[in-house]
């Protein structure tokens, strides 16, 4: 009998595994969409349930079912009937980041202004939707110059960029969660560390998500009514399923010239899920499964408009980990499980009912090993060399932390007082607010601009720096607007506001200068040796 006539094997026993781990990917990551909006903005929560969860849900639907189709064709083309379908989800980083820039200060400012706040959340929904087609259009057009993109820019920009956000919000607000529950917090990460870090299987093979899950839920409603989890309990909720449907709409351009200020955020999560697809197609193909990258990364892009289109305001991406879904013998049945799933739950509501019976505190640690696993990649994907660039990424994404902190989605009027205040120096919250702002395109330039530094390619590295200016003098970057928008500085009104773009561009293009001037000495010429990392050498 011939090869390729084998029926293929598109069910097994790892697919078990395989769904739970996707699908509870796929609920962390709704939960904190949800968390960060209802409880950090005061969202109104029926309409992240029932206008935003389903688009979302829905973008994941159609982009499993087509990688579960490509599963089915890639194993009749090859006769391997043992092909693993490629993983997609909805991309944490993007998500939350959206959440916590976007979103969350779009809802503010427009109450800021006046707005009735359901009228505000729709308005929000309708900004959301906008950045997603925003991003979806995007990818559609990086997914044919994806390797070129790969090519140009260092990957230390690329996964630095990525591996800050992972520190700073993936990684640092959910552990807030985890120790704000400490009891049921640290059993689940445990667990999760335990199986998915040190790579230990747990008794009979049992799924480490689903343990960690499911003991961490039960121990919050079996010791929260007496006060033993450190944090406020929530009785069990009543079962009450939000219903929504993802109809395709144009509501989308009702929020679109507001979305367009948010642009420095869309192209750089955008682009970064594109390199992370041809990443993740080459890592599937070492792994056996050689799928067409172009056709995975054209899906992605289709379900994320598809996601928008229909009310999304989240994107999905392929994840990485297919040789791992693969190793625990997963074939095309996780991907359909986790798309039927997800999509059904976004629109009966079920979705929305787990998000509220699971605690924050129990599904956290997941996002803990995602961003763990995200910043060891940066590391030891790039030359080692390279890892200064890579560390040197994270602090534009910190400043975007502390500017967090400090307020800045409070209304403009609130912080304004904080700008004024005279002294021999640009004040320092309004430096971290303009440091933070454009935080993703920052640190993946100064990711670029750091690692052909030290590749002694002075003269790239100078166009960096000469880009870093262009954008700053505009607010593409480090706007110094509270709300991160994109203007003419001599038409902004409050002196130190004004002060910014001009202070940093000059600092940006006399830096650019000094690296051409020095790119012309003979030092600058001599070889790159593959050094070891500062503070490395014997």
């Amino acid at each position: 009998m011939r090869e390729n006539s084998r029926r293929y094997e598109w069910f097994a026993i790892g697919d078990i595994n395989g769904f739970f781990g996707l699908m509870f990917d796929n609920v962390t990551v709704l939960s904190f969409l949800a968390g960060i909006l209802v409880f950090a903005f005061n969202f109104p929560a029926d309409i992240v349930y029932t206008r935003m969860f389903p688009g979302t849900a829905f973008g994941v639907l159609f982009g499993d079912l087509v990688y579960t189709w490509m599963a089915f064709r890639l194993a009749k083309k090859s006769g391997n009937p043992r092909v693993t379908a490629m993983p997609l989800g909805l991309d944490t980083p993007s998500t939350i980041g959206i959440a916590l820039v976007v979103l969350g200060p779009a809802f503010v400012s427009l109450k800021a202004q006046g707005m009735d706040p359901r009228e505000a959340a729709m308005m929000t929904w309708y900004i959301g939707m906008a950045t997603m087609v925003m991003i979806g259009i995007i990818k559609l057009v990086l997914s044919f110059c994806g390797r070129w993109v790969q090519k140009v820019v260092p990957q230390a920009g690329l996964l630095g960029s990525l591996a800050s956000v992972a520190v700073a919000l993936i990684g640092f607000v959910p552990l807030l969660d985890i120790f704000g529950m400490p009891l049921i917090g640290m059993i689940s990460l445990g667990l999760i560390l335990y199986n998915l870090v040190a790579r230990i299987r747990l008794p009979r093979n049992i799924p480490g998500v689903l343990a960690a899950i499911a003991i961490g839920t039960a121990l919050y409603y079996i010791l929260g009514p007496h006060g033993w989890i450190g944090g406020t309990y929530q009785p069990l909720p009543a079962a009450e399923f939000h219903l929504g449907f993802p109809v395709p709409t144009l509501l989308f351009l009702e929020g679109f010239v507001a979305a367009l200020k948010y642009l420095p955020l869309a192209v750089p999560f955008a682009l970064l899920t594109v390199v992370g697809g041809i990443n993740v197609t080459e890592s599937a193909r070492v792994a056996g499964d050689d799928f067409n990258t172009r056709n995975i990364l054209l899906t992605e892009a289709v379900a994320t408009l598809v996601a928008g289109v229909c009310g999304g305001v989240a994107q999905s991406t392929p994840y990485i980990g297919q040789p791992a879904y693969k190793g625990m013998g997963a074939r095309a049945g996780y991907t359909a499980l986790t798309g039927v799933f997800i999509g059904l739950g976004g629109i009966l509501g079920y979705v929305g009912y787990i998000v509220e019976l699971i605690p924050r505190a129990v599904l956290a640690p997941i996002l803990i090993f995602v961003a763990l696993d995200i910043m060891v990649q940066a590391f030891l994907a790039c030359p080692a060399r390279h890892a200064a660039a890579v560390a040197f990424c994270y602090f534009p994404t910190i400043a975007r932390l502390l500017a967090i902190k400090y307020g800045t989605f409070l209304a403009a009027g609130t912080l304004a007082g904080l700008l004024v205040k005279p002294g021999k120096e640009l004040p320092e919250v309004l430096v971290t607010v303009a440091v933070g702002n454009g935080f993703i395109l920052t640190a993946m330039l100064w990711g670029g601009f750091l690692a052909e530094l030290i590749d002694r390619k002075l003269k790239r590295s100078a166009l960096y720096l000469g880009i870093l200016a262009v954008f700053s003098f505009f607010g593409v970057i480090h706007s110094s607007s509270v709300d991160g928008n994109i203007y003419l500085p001599w038409t902004l009104a409050d002196g130190l506001q004004r002060a910014i773009p001009y202070q940093f561009a000059m600092g940006y293009a006399a830096l650019a200068a000094i690296v051409l001037l020095l790119s012309l000495s003979k030092e600058s010429k001599e070889p790159s040796a593959d050094l070891d990392p500062p503070g490395m050498a014997a």
